[in-house]
């Protein structure tokens, strides 16, 4: 089935009407659509979605200093990353309808990728990118705003008082999805004593899932622990080939 071109709807969904529907377009255009095409470079989503994660973030961090204005930099940085996570942005493109729009490649089309969550969170970040765009800064934050809000304010409901424990998170999911323990390692420190950070990597069942730093090994081993956290989850959205 191809996909529809009359974007009205998906307009009003995004609360945006844009003056230059081809960046629209573009923002919903696989790469394996524009290699079987002849489209050229450029024509693909790929470049919008590099700006839109940049713009998405900037979105989310300016939201959360507005609406939580007493918590820390780490509990501001983990809110973030589960915000902005692959899995909370493709369930918001899903509840687009997203993949209704995407223009797609017949591999990609016949494998079932209208529903992966690889590609709506990618297209989801296009889209914000293609807002930007064609209407600036104030658009996209509009339509961020519009969008995420529920899962910000989702991610801070679940949260325990304090500290967000994503450590234990971590464990108990890895436990219940994979039957292993998470394991932590410091690779790097830097700096003088007063002034340490510290990098460090979890992996699960021997296979690295994230690396993050911070200024002690316990919120070095947190911000790792949500990183890890939300791509583990992810997998169980979208199964993902052990490296």
């Amino acid at each position: 089935m191809s996909p529809a071109r009359d974007f009205e709807r998906l307009e009003r969904l995004l609360g945006y009407e844009f003056a230059r529907q081809e960046l629209l377009e573009r923002a919903l255009t696989h790469r394996s659509h524009a290699n079987e095409n002849r489209a050229g470079a450029g024509a693909d989503n790929e470049k919008l979605e590099f700006l839109g994660d940049a713009v998405l973030d900037l979105v989310i961090s300016h939201l959360l200093m507005e609406r939580f204005p007493q918590l820390h930099e780490g509990e501001l940085s983990m809110t973030r990353a589960e915000t902005v996570s692959e899995q909370a942005v493709a369930e918001v493109a899903a509840a687009l309808d997203l993949g209704e729009w995407l223009f797609l490649g017949r591999g990609e089309e016949n494998s079932g990728g209208r529903k992966k969550a690889s590609l709506l969170a990618d297209a989801c970040e296009a889209v914000i990118a293609a807002v930007y765009l064609d209407g600036g800064y104030q658009a996209a934050f509009g339509v961020v705003e519009r969008l995420f809000v529920p899962r910000i304010e989702t991610a801070r409901s679940e949260a325990p008082p304090g500290f967000t424990d994503f450590k234990t998170r971590l464990q108990e999911r890895a436990q219940a999805l994979r039957r292993e323990t998470p394991r932590y390692t410091v690779t790097h420190e830097y700096g003088p004593d007063h002034d340490k950070f510290f990098e460090v990597v979890v992996s699960v069942g021997g296979r690295i899932y994230a690396r993050q730093g911070g200024k002690s090994k316990k919120e070095a081993e947190q911000r790792a622990a949500a990183a890890a956290l939300f791509l583990l989850e992810g997998e169980i959205f979208e199964p993902q080939p052990k490296e």
